[in-house]
């Protein structure tokens, strides 16, 4: 893999990741989780404060800064977790089904508020998911893969303007061109599902 023609063979700070489970530190607050990877880099103190509000405030969690991971709902925790990824100011964005672990009405909000914040940020992001809604909703582009070993199968352009309504015929459309794709996958291997992924 890539990442600006560099080959990646390491973790590093040039990018951020957000999983599927939280994977938020139970004993430390929203701050200072959000603070963690600054902490790492030893930045200082002032600076890692502002950067950490900045990003609190961004993802909407202003007033729950001294909040345990135990006292906030699923949608909190996630954005906790997107806040602490952006804090380090990474090149690029990876989540790895993200949402998945979210109730339908949460999981549509949590969209909604990673295209707000996306449009103040700007960020690469590479979104792993296997709603083919949820990447129509939100992608620039979505990549079919094949199953084991994943190859690309297939790149769909999606330029429908923003916000997008999942009711436009443009939008069923591209659904299900996408999902003919993923079922081609399943009767050519019905053990494993294709993912797709989707990059901003």
């Amino acid at each position: 893999m890539l990442l600006n023609g560099k080959e990646v063979s390491e973790p590093g700070s040039d990018r951020g990741m957000v999983f599927q489970e939280f994977a938020l530190m139970p004993w430390r607050s929203v701050r200072r989780n959000v603070e963690f990877g600054l902490e790492i880099k030893k930045t200082p103190y002032e600076e890692k404060w502002k950067k950490g509000q900045h990003y609190i405030d961004l993802v909407g969690l202003r007033g729950f800064e001294e909040f345990k991971p135990n006292e906030l709902s699923g949608g909190m925790k996630q954005r906790v977790g997107i806040a602490r990824a952006l804090a380090n100011n990474p090149e690029i964005l990876l989540m790895d089904e993200p949402f998945g672990a979210l109730d339908a009405q949460t999981r549509n909000l949590m969209q909604k508020e990673l295209l707000r914040i996306w449009t103040e940020d700007r960020k690469t992001v590479v979104f792993i998911t296997h709603s083919v809604d949820e990447a129509v909703f939100l992608a620039d582009r979505v990549v079919v893969l094949t199953t084991r070993p994943s190859k690309v199968k297939e790149i769909f352009e999606i330029n429908i303007p923003r916000p997008r309504d999942r009711a436009d015929p443009e939008f069923l459309s591209l659904r299900k061109r996408i999902l003919a794709e993923l079922e081609q996958q399943v009767v050519a291997d019905p053990k494993d599902a294709a993912p797709s992924a989707l990059a901003k």
